[in-house]
């Protein structure tokens, strides 16, 4: 799976767009650091295994963001966690 931070692949191979994906860490606690690169590992290795389930060939335009939880119910616990987004695309085949 090729993933690309901007909105094209570097060698600028022609896409079929399938649509927009998002995928998301687990909950942790809100005092916990969101810049761990463990929250986007996980978050951007979930937003592979959802476009895959699309077929897609590759993920343009990822970017992350913090989505957080105030008290739900638990014991009044705060949390946070990384969601990953991007548009998933089809490579052109030759």
């Amino acid at each position: 799976m090729r993933i690309s931070y901007t909105d094209a692949l570097e060698d600028g191979r022609v896409v079929q767009k399938i649509g927009r994906v998002r995928a998301v860490s687990g909950w942790r606690a809100a005092e916990a650091n969101v810049n761990d690169e463990a929250w986007k590992d996980s978050a951007l290795r979930a937003l592979i295994e959802t476009a895959r389930e699309y077929d897609a060939d590759a993920i343009v335009g990822v970017g992350f963001e913090v989505d957080d939880a105030a008290h739900l119910d638990l014991a009044s616990v705060d949390l946070k966690r990384v969601a990953a987004t991007g548009i998933a695309v089809r490579l052109a085949r030759a």
